[in-house]
């Protein structure tokens, strides 16, 4: 397994919203004990964490969001390159539109890792998508702190921040979801539906 340093298109980006080490950890780590069969992301950038789950576990499948087309095309020749190949789609598409439009499909595990804001907004159709056991993973739910912080949150993240505190609240309260969440780093959250 290469590196994420080495996967094609990251050197073209400044930003790179790539899970952080702990997160990858417990990523790998329940994909492990799972086994699930079939897998939705959310946020694929170039198919880093899509290639941890596929390496994870050689009996899945991945179904990967990405909304950049160069990232999605990027996602693609590196998961091809790593012999996942016929174990992976990328689907180049705003989540909301895909989610609206595929809410029949089920998965037996979600990794959210897309535009954070956004959370709430997907959370119905996920829950609607998840088979009977299945696992939600969300990352970075607390935003480098803000999220559990009293002090006053500035402009530009404020609606992000009480998007995230909504979807905490929603996952945490909801009788079909057992949740933990993890405070290590941007924190995570696992729910997993009850059957």
């Amino acid at each position: 397994m290469k590196s994420k340093e080495e996967f094609e298109g990251f050197s073209d980006h400044e930003y790179r919203p790539i899970a952080r080490e702990k997160s990858i950890e417990v990523l790998e780590k329940l994909i492990k004990k799972n086994r699930p069969k079939r897998i939705l992301e959310i946020g694929t950038f170039i198919g880093y964490s899509a290639s941890i789950m596929l390496e994870a576990d050689k009996d899945n499948f991945v179904c990967t969001i990405e909304k950049d087309e160069k990232n999605a095309k990027d996602a693609v020749k590196n998961l091809t390159e790593l012999g996942f190949a016929g174990r992976f789609e990328v689907v180049c598409a705003d989540a909301i539109d895909f989610l609206v439009e595929h809410q029949d499909e089920k998965y037996d595990f979600i990794f959210l890792d897309g535009p954070k804001g956004q959370y709430i907004k997907y959370l119905p159709y996920l829950k609607k998508m998840m088979n009977s056991g299945a696992v939600l993973l969300a990352d970075d739910i607390l935003f480098y702190g803000l999220v559990r912080s009293d002090e006053k949150i500035d402009h530009k993240h404020r609606a992000l921040v009480n998007n995230l505190r909504k979807f905490i609240e929603a996952i945490e309260n909801d009788d079909e979801l057992e949740t933990i969440i993890y405070d290590f780093a941007n924190g995570m959250s696992e729910s997993r539906k009850k059957g």
